[in-house]
């Protein structure tokens, strides 16, 4: 399997039509660089396409996942202007899952019924 230290959301839309060289380009201006073994998430405007670029410190690695219905919970830029944010294992397991990664604390613990 491909080994991911870190994942990191960029949070504008791109086209997900865009290639892996247009996806690493991407990288590299909203993040910097693509560092070895760090995931870069993308989603497209509607929120229900996402793709992750991966550099394995040998090469680039593309995946791509759809919802047929519905959408992931994606974040807006916001008025901090953050243009990414860094994700927890445990919070893309759950956006992949189509999950709200964004309040994976507030539900580990019930407190009314």
């Amino acid at each position: 399997m491909i080994r991911i230290d870190a994942v990191w959301l960029a949070v504008q839309p791109i086209d997900i039509r865009a290639g892996v060289d247009s996806l690493l380009a991407r990288v590299v201006q909203v993040f910097g660089a693509a560092h070895a073994h760090h995931g870069y998430l993308f989603a497209n405007v509607r929120a229900n396409r996402i793709k992750l670029v991966v550099h394995d410190g040998f090469g680039v690695w593309c995946a791509t996942r759809r919802l047929h219905l519905g959408g992931f919970v994606w974040p807006h830029q916001g008025a901090a202007g953050a243009s990414c944010i860094t994700l927890t294992r445990e919070q893309f397991d759950a956006l992949v899952l189509g999950l709200p990664w964004q309040r994976l604390e507030q539900l580990k613990t019930i407190t009314r019924m």
